[in-house]
């Protein structure tokens, strides 16, 4: 695997790691609704995991991510539609579908 794709393979578990650190074991979405620095910062760093899915995803069109496009199409919305970014539909992203693409992602990098 090409050392580019790593290197985006590794920022991406560094954005999930942050997370997972910015919600801690709690996990509570009233919390995380009422608490706009939270909110911005995972935000953010879903901007940052559909980058490098799309930095990937130029360097490599054939690599197997079950979520790539959505990936990349949901950082694409968070950046531009700012102003209809849904706290509800983050939420869901965040405990339903980073779990999934962080098992992805570890499974890429133990391959190397």
């Amino acid at each position: 695997m090409k050392r580019e794709i790593l290197k985006y393979l590794s920022d991406i578990q560094t954005s999930i790691n942050s997370i997972n650190d910015y919600l801690g074991n709690s996990r509570d979405f009233f919390e995380y609704r009422k608490n706009k620095l939270l909110r911005r910062g995972i935000e953010r760093e879903i901007e940052i995991i559909g980058e490098a899915m799309n930095k990937i995803l130029k360097i490599d069109p054939d690599i197997n991510f079950i979520n790539a496009r959505k990936v990349v199409d949901t950082r694409n919305w968070v950046i531009h539609g700012y102003d209809k970014v849904d706290d509800v539909i983050i939420w869901g992203i965040v405990v339903n579908h980073l779990p999934k693409l962080q098992k992805e992602i570890e499974n890429y990098l133990n391959v190397k």
